[in-house]
């Protein structure tokens, strides 16, 4: 079973139909039983850092999250991705899961911001999702910032920004896969049968 972890800060309802029509085994939940007892956990986000972060720690998840990590694969998606790594500074400096080293910070370029609309997908490492050049949908203003040993793909929007991130059992997504077509339901395929 793939727990879509609920915190009050996601998209939700998008990521459960994705799932659903993919025919998976899923559950929106925010039982710390239910996390504990998955195969797989998905971490959606809409919003601002803090507030996502706070939201996390009110609904006493973040301890759980992070010791089923090391058990299980963990599928970041938007903000969700960015909460992900050390620490976020989108507002005020904040601590995030820490799960990936890194920051996130606001995109510095001199371009629309959001970014947002559909990017094409590079490769900057070796990956079984194999997306090199499809196109994905995006919607964010903040970008991860950490070692390219991280970043499986990465998008350009007036620079290189990571796309695709992944440490071991954690794997995020900046764009948003269950809102891109045919590619996006593939990397859900893909992720559900890992």
């Amino acid at each position: 079973m793939t727990a879509i972890i609920d915190y009050g800060a996601g998209n939700i309802f998008s990521v459960k139909n994705a799932l659903d029509f993919l025919g998976a085994d899923c559950k929106l939940t925010d039982n710390p039983q239910d996390i504990i007892n998955a195969d797989k956990l998905i971490l959606p986000g809409v919003g601002a850092f803090p507030w996502a972060m706070k939201k996390l720690e009110e609904s006493g998840l973040i301890e759980v999250i992070k010791e089923e990590t090391l058990k299980k694969p963990l599928l970041g998606i938007c903000l969700g991705m960015q909460l992900l790594f050390t620490k976020g500074f989108e507002f005020e400096e904040c601590n995030g899961l820490d799960l990936i080293p890194g920051k996130v910070e606001k995109i510095d370029v001199p371009l629309i911001i959001p970014h947002m609309g559909w990017n094409e997908l590079k490769p900057l490492a070796e990956s079984k999702w194999d997306i090199k050049d499809k196109y994905v949908y995006f919607v964010h203003s903040y970008q991860a910032v950490c070692e390219d040993k991280y970043i499986s793909y990465y998008c350009e929007y007036g620079k290189k920004i990571p796309a695709m991130v992944q440490k071991d059992n954690v794997i995020g997504c900046q764009f948003h896969p269950e809102k891109s077509g045919e590619v996006g339901l593939n990397i859900l395929r893909k992720f559900i049968e890992i």
